[in-house]
């Protein structure tokens, strides 16, 4: 007698190929966020390491320079009105 196991099943077939192709695409997107954030952590990294140096060695280049600002002295009421 044959073993009924052993027999092929065209619905178990089915299945498993679309359990593996669930899988399949799961494990592509996984796979794609670990390599973004590796990419985010190595830039990240890559840029607190070029400015700690850049402080080091060249204090008053990482600074922050403040625009400066141009403004109108303060006109008198009659200025004002003529404004107006």
């Amino acid at each position: 007698m044959k073993n009924p196991w052993l027999k092929k099943n065209p619905w178990l077939s089915m299945w498993l190929s679309g359990a593996n192709a669930v899988a399949s695409q799961a494990r592509a997107q996984a796979s794609a966020e670990a390599s973004r954030q590796t990419r985010r952590t190595i830039d990240q990294g890559t840029k607190d390491m070029t400015r700690l140096w850049t402080e080091l060695w060249w204090p008053a280049a990482s600074a922050p320079v403040a625009p400066k600002t141009t403004r109108r002295p303060k006109a008198s009421g009659t200025q004002r009105a003529r404004r107006r």
